[in-house]
């Protein structure tokens, strides 16, 4: 069994990723700051370090021994990038350059690197593939997409593998449900908890390709155990149906309240998934409706108790 880093593997999708790198039996090192993760989210059986990927001094000696570092450490949110574009691209350049190079120098055989499909930019009624133009909108566009050209880099000139997965709106349990610039999914389960209306930004007619949050682990693992992949690859990890937002309202249930189109939010997101079928053996297994449903439940269970 292998060693890993689960870099922001207090957050969301990290610590859904280390509970399954655990469950197969690997050592899994959890680095996190704790700003968007949570404690209580890092599995038990982790080694957890409460550190901040900006400190390159201090997470260094962490990645000695290591075979495989998922990068997911950020702080997300398109919104929050416009109010905060120096904080954001801070942590989201200099910290993803910082596990770059700490992984080069400790001789790590593969770096996964987590990227958006924001990088894509304005509206798409096609599916989004990989060599399309990218066009960001925000900063954290911009940054993640920063990301991955410092990815492609580092693979060549550090000769360490780096993989970017585009990653399409996860969601599902553990999803950031309190805060003001949570996905579309956690903020409408609280309205509807609340008993207020479902806010839609825009018509509502937007549509996303969402990613149920076991498969976005499953595209993760297999980007590690992949004997395809030689480092500098950019793959998709999105559905390649999309969904209304007006339609999860509807799968969430209540009231719904239309507010102003936001800046920086794309229209339409859809992806093309060929290139992670060919070179992971990778697509979604969880339908739309089943993730809401397995969401909901979650929520129910921990606003409840």
């Amino acid at each position: 069994m292998a060693k890993i880093i689960t870099a922001g593997g207090a957050g969301f999708i990290g610590s859904h990723l280390t509970d399954k790198l655990i469950e197969q039996g690997h050592e899994v090192i959890v680095i996190d700051n704790l700003y968007n993760g949570k404690k209580e989210n890092v599995n038990s059986k982790a080694t957890f370090y409460e550190e901040d990927i900006c400190d390159f001094d201090k997470i260094r000696p962490l990645f000695d021994g290591v075979d495989y570092v998922f990068h997911l450490a950020a702080i997300p949110r398109v919104p929050f990038s416009m109010e905060n574009p120096g904080l954001t691209t801070k942590v989201n350049v200099l910290g993803s350059v910082n596990v770059f190079k700490a992984s080069a120098e400790a001789g790590v055989k593969r770096v996964i690197f987590a990227s958006s499909s924001s990088v894509y930019g304005g509206s798409s009624e096609v599916a989004l593939t990989e060599d399309m133009p990218t066009n960001p909108l925000s900063p954290y566009a911009l940054q993640k997409l920063t990301g991955e050209k410092f990815a492609q880099l580092f693979t060549k000139i550090y000769n360490i593998p780096i993989v970017t997965l585009r990653y399409f709106n996860v969601f599902g349990p553990r999803i950031d449900f309190n805060s003001d610039y949570s996905l579309v999914i956690g903020k409408f389960l609280k309205l509807n908890k609340q008993g207020k209306p479902l806010t839609i930004f825009g018509d509502g007619e937007q549509t996303r390709g969402f990613s149920y949050i076991d498969d976005t682990v499953s595209a993760n693992i297999k980007a590690m155990e992949s004997d395809k992949l030689k480092g500098g690859e950019v793959i998709n990890v999105g559905n390649e149906k999309s969904y209304s937002v007006n339609y999860l309202a509807e799968l969430i249930g209540g009231k719904k309240e239309y507010l102003p189109v936001r800046a920086g939010d794309a229209l339409h997101s859809k992806s093309n998934i060929d290139k992670a079928k060919e070179l992971l053996g990778w697509e979604p297994k969880v339908s739309f409706e089943e993730g809401v449903k397995r969401t909901k439940e979650w929520f129910e269970k921990v606003s409840n108790s």
